[in-house]
Order: C-alpha cells, then structure tokens, then sequence
C-alpha cells in the first residue's frame, strides 16, 4: 500500500527555521515526483515546491523561492523541504504528494495521485 507521512511541523518564532519530511512507503522514490503543497484557514490550497523523479529538476513558488530547499534521500525513500526565514504567512498545513510522472516537475495538484495526512507549521511570536 503506497502511504506518505509527514513530520516536522511545529510552532516557530518568525525568522526561525523548519525541516519537513516526507516518508514514503510501499513504493521507491525512484520512479515518483514529489512535491509540497500548503493550505491556508480560508484559502485555496498552494504548491510550494518539487522535485523529480531523478532529483535533477526543481520547482519553487514565488513567495518561497530563496528561502525553502526541496531534497531526496533515496537511501532512506524520504524527501525533505527544509525551510528558513519563515514568515507569520507561511502558516499553514503543508501536505506532500507523489505523482507517477516524466521530465520537469510542475506544481499543478491534480498532476499528483497520493497524498499524505499533513502537518501543521505555524509561524508566530
């Protein structure tokens, strides 16, 4: 059974840095994009970032771009988003995806087929 788990999210002071993860299980990395999305209370949901399958292609909203680094340890079949200089508008609860896909990664949603249950990261003072 293919399954994505999220971890890491937690309250930080703005400024302040977090590490998200993302394990997958009952399939390999090897062959599945991955990609972060986030949703906001009353907002629609936002891709932040992805990676291909090969680990040789990434993409990065606008609003984090220069701030959040999207990674892949094979080894351990987990991706991570490594973010700093987190902003009270980075709250939200950041969901990772995997897609079956080729070339470039995109961070349309209705592109990715299994979804993980969240985690919240909220940023405040």
């Amino acid at each position: 059974q293919l399954q994505l788990v999220e971890s890491g999210g937690g309250l930080v002071q703005p400024g302040g840095s977090l590490r998200l993860s993302c394990a997958a299980s009952g399939f390999t990395l090897d062959y599945y994009h991955i990609a972060w999305f986030r949703q906001a209370p009353g907002k629609e949901r936002e891709g932040v970032s992805c990676i291909n399958s090969n680990g040789d292609s990434t993409n990065y909203s606008d609003s984090v771009k220069g701030r959040f680094t999207i990674s892949k340890d094979y080894a351990k079949n987990t991706v991570y988003l490594q973010m700093n200089s987190l902003k009270p508008e980075d709250t939200a609860v950041y969901y990772c995806a995997a897609g079956a896909l080729i070339g470039r990664c995109v961070l349309g949603p209705g592109l990715y087929d299994y979804w993980g249950q969240g985690t919240q990261v909220t940023v405040s003072s």
